[in-house]
């Protein structure tokens, strides 16, 4: 039986890719994987090393030194994987307000992304995980059994941001979100390094008017085909 054991799933901000991800993970009994993580894991390595973001050969040595895995939940607190650094649980602790303040540009430096790329691989080499990001059809795993692209309209994006915000009782105009991820569009798509864009073969779902158990009923029907085509 062909079994669709490592899954992709790339998209723009705030398109739904981690509550997909999550609910799919979930379904299949799958590790979830943001590789967004190991960017942040990074970057706190580098905070308490006391080293200079802002120097982009250093950081990919600390990049390179250092092992980073990701595992399903060790600890029912609410995590969704537990992230080890060198060896210590770290789920926490990059989620700190000091890491999501310095983790854009250690992402953007070439050789950093090269090793986490090359660890992020080494993850998925088990099988049976959903891995989230921009990049991943494109370059992370190009093999991939399954690619989704998860699109929405930046409208849609924007109020679902909007939401989120609310939610958790921060204040937030609809106009700067919708700026703001326009703007971070353009960077993803533009950036030279791992450009946001769909792998050829991945299957693209707007998801602009579709519900979360829309896409997912869509993803596990895409799923099941695939693997009776195998058999």
């Amino acid at each position: 039986m062909g079994e669709v054991s490592t899954i992709a799933i790339d998209g723009p901000a705030a398109a739904g890719k981690t509550t997909l991800a999550l609910r799919l993970a979930s379904r299949l009994d799958y590790l979830y994987f943001d590789t967004g993580v190991m960017y942040r894991a990074v970057t706190l390595a580098a905070l308490e090393r006391e080293i200079d973001l802002n120097d982009e050969e250093i950081m990919a040595q600390v990049a390179r030194q250092i092992s980073i895995n990701v595992v399903p939940p060790t600890v029912d607190d609410g995590r969704p994987c537990t992230v080890y650094l060198d060896g210590r649980d770290v789920t926490w602790a990059i989620r700190e307000p000091q890491i999501d303040a310095n983790v854009s540009l250690p992402s953007t430096y070439a050789e950093v992304r090269s090793e986490m790329t090359r660890q992020q691989r080494r993850i998925a080499e088990r099988g049976r995980v959903v891995m989230v990001g921009r990049d991943i059809g494109t370059v992370v795993l190009p093999e991939a059994d399954l690619k989704i692209y998860l699109d929405a309209s930046a409208e849609a994006r924007a109020v679902r941001r909007l939401r989120d915000y609310q939610d958790n009782g921060q204040d937030a105009s609809y106009n700067d979100i919708l700026a703001s991820m326009h703007a971070r569009d353009r960077l993803d798509s533009q950036r030279d390094v791992a450009p946001l864009k769909p792998a050829d073969d991945a299957v693209i779902i707007d998801c602009t008017t579709l519900t979360v158990e829309e896409v997912l009923d869509r993803v596990m029907q895409l799923i099941d085909q695939q693997e009776m085509d195998a058999q």
